[in-house]
């Protein structure tokens, strides 16, 4: 891995973790200290970073991490669901190999073990799992490309808004269904499912975001 492919990871994480939180600002002589690295590579990373929507660069002004809106994630929502109602569509209508329905049941397992103990962080790192494993079910690379482009953005509404929100006891149980829907290959009740459960999250995270004062951007 290069400097550079390793400064968009690390800073990448950083972002959607919340570590570098929305609105904060970095000279580029900051964030390379942080990575301990020089700041030809990050300013490159800033560059993909950029086209990515995390952050803006400002001459003169240094690197601006971008805030998340609740206009952002209803647009987000709109088409991620579409995008992962189609995948579990499509994978609901061919066979699960062992391998996939192993890690599923464990991303699955992990969701319960963290609520068990009120680990909101290791339950939305399973949580997301659990929806790149559903996208990878329906076996179309473009597809997995094109959600992936959003999933930053959604983990990051994600962290933010984990510990404002109820125990996420239903999310657990609504992944439940949509596999076992899966599993018995009902297609059209696979997509229904998924819609359902994207939809509530929307709402949930959307009214979060506006009451904690995310509804500008």
């Amino acid at each position: 891995m290069s400097q550079t492919q390793r400064a968009v990871r690390d800073l990448r994480e950083m972002i959607v973790n919340n570590h570098l939180p929305p609105g904060s600002n970095y000279l580029e002589t900051e964030l390379a200290e942080m990575l301990g690295m020089s700041r030809t590579p990050v300013r490159e990373a800033v560059i993909v970073l950029e086209s990515q929507g995390l952050v803006e660069s400002r001459p003169r002004r240094g690197v601006r991490v971008l805030p998340l809106s609740a206009r952002d994630m209803e647009e987000i929502y709109e088409v991620l669901t579409e995008l992962e109602a189609h995948a579990a569509e499509r994978a609901a209508s061919a066979p699960i190999k062992a391998a996939d329905r192993e890690a599923v049941e464990t991303a699955l397992r992990d969701m319960d073990l963290a609520l068990a103990r009120d680990d909101r962080e290791a339950w939305a790192e399973a949580d997301k799992r659990f929806h790149d494993l559903l996208v990878q079910l329906a076996g179309n690379g473009r597809l997995s490309a094109i959600v992936d482009s959003f999933n930053d953005q959604v983990h990051r509404a994600r962290m933010l808004t984990v510990r404002l929100r109820p125990s996420p006891t239903k999310s657990n149980q609504d992944h439940r269904d949509l596999f076992n829907a899966i599993l018995a290959g009902d297609a059209a009740k696979a997509r229904a499912l998924h819609v359902r459960h994207r939809t509530e999250a929307k709402n949930l995270i959307i009214g979060l975001l506006e009451s904690h004062g995310f509804h500008q951007v």
